[in-house]
């Protein structure tokens, strides 16, 4: 097979742009919400679990249009970002990576709050009776020991977001050098004749990272755990 064309690149590049954007700017948020359904109770916990939970069963379309209809120029959060920040995320790279994360978030947080889950909560009790605020016993006790399901979780959010293509391509469509990622571009390949090769690539170029990915948080989180057992 012949070497990778430019676009092709573009679509590499801005696959692994959006991908780690996406996971690096919804972990706090998932790190939170996976907390707050493991340890808490409140009124409203079913419902906050199903809303998590709610991309993985809607077709990516939906959500992808669902996207347009509120952070598009037009609507109600995407005209007062554009107005108040000047930012917009419809047909942008910005608004791959939001789709992105919400379509990777509920594999992070279910990973993160297995985790969390599996953690003794007598461990945090007895921290917090010598005086810890609860944020502190966070940081010192259940961070560490849930550091092999946090890797786990953010494996998972990046290939998710890697593999990204029906929220992402009717959110911000699929224009080649701004939003089209690999997925799109694999997909644009195999409608133009002559286009399959180039397709091919990208697949086991796809795989190659997927597998990396696997390998490496793998590596990490048996390193955690082997730290966290005092091995």
């Amino acid at each position: 097979m012949d070497g990778f064309g430019p676009e092709e690149w573009q679509a590499v590049l801005l696959s692994l742009k959006v991908s780690i954007w996406a996971v690096v700017l919804s972990l706090p948020l998932a790190v939170f919400v996976a907390y707050a359904l493991a340890r808490w109770q409140f009124r409203g916990h079913q419902l906050l679990n199903g809303l998590v939970h709610l991309p993985l069963i809607l077709p990516p379309v939906v959500t992808g249009y669902l996207l347009l209809l509120t952070f598009g120029r037009r609507g109600a959060i995407g005209s007062w970002l554009e107005e108040t920040f000047g930012l917009v995320l419809a047909f942008r790279w910005t608004g791959a990576v939001l789709a992105a994360a919400i379509m990777a978030f509920p594999l992070t947080v279910r990973a993160i709050r297995l985790a969390i889950e599996a953690v003794d909560p007598k461990l945090e009790e007895a921290a917090g009776t010598l005086g810890a605020s609860r944020l502190w016993v966070f940081a010192t006790i259940t961070l560490p020991l849930i550091l092999p399901g946090l890797i786990a979780g953010v494996v998972l959010g990046f290939a998710k977001a890697m593999g990204e293509f029906g929220a992402t391509i009717t959110f911000v469509s699929n224009i080649p050098g701004q939003t089209q990622t690999l997925p799109s571009a694999i997909y644009t390949f195999l409608q133009v004749p002559g286009g399959e090769t180039a397709a091919l690539r990208l697949v086991i170029l796809s795989v190659a990272i997927a597998m990396s990915a696997l390998v490496v948080s793998e590596i990490l989180a048996r390193r955690a755990a082997r730290r966290i057992s005092g091995r």
